[in-house]
């Protein structure tokens, strides 16, 4: 866990007052998946995308699940702020366990499902959004990298179960369809 430490304390030697805004500010579109929740409903309201927009919804409901359900607490892993006080936090303290990240997990269901779901465009844009909400979690002190790592392969692993179950379901109601 010292290399964590360090790289973190490395992260804090970058610090300037535009990046402490930048990051501050992208961070916040993670709280409670709300940039995933809307890019879901807008998705799921457009006819041609609704199948995207129903894997995402189901990618976040499965991460959710795994990570704040059942993962932050049978781990419950101190946050690194908890450990090295030192460090002043630029956003409010979280209150939940460290493991995994559910900022990181939350933009990686809702990547993955764009991703399986072929959204060439989309996936590539929202991807480098996860990337930076993902970093901006290190970079104000409230997760370890190893957080990060794990909230990115659940929330693959939730957008890819998001889309195959959209597409099972799609399987059944169109061959039903087709008797």
């Amino acid at each position: 866990m010292s290399f964590e430490f360090e790289f973190l304390d490395w992260l804090q030697t970058l610090h300037t007052p535009m990046l402490d805004r930048f990051f501050s500010t992208i961070t916040h579109l993670g709280d409670a998946g709300i940039l995933w929740i809307l890019l879901a409903v807008i998705l799921l309201v457009i006819p041609k995308t609704r199948k995207v927009g129903a894997a995402i919804a189901i990618a976040l409901v499965i991460d959710l699940i795994l990570c704040n359900g059942i993962l932050k607490n049978l781990v419950a892993r101190t946050r690194p702020f908890d450990i090295n006080e030192t460090v002043s936090l630029l956003i409010k303290a979280p209150t939940d366990f460290s493991f995994p990240s559910g900022h990181t997990a939350a933009s990686f269901a809702a990547v993955a499902a764009l991703f399986f779901s072929k959204e060439k465009w989309m996936w590539k844009v929202f991807g480098v959004i996860a990337i930076v909400i993902a970093f901006s979690r290190m970079y104000l002190y409230v997760h370890y990298p190893t957080d990060v790592l794990g909230g990115i392969f659940i929330g693959v692993f939730a957008g890819f179960a998001g889309w195959y179950i959209v597409t099972k379901l799609e399987g059944k109601f169109v061959s039903k369809k087709g008797r």
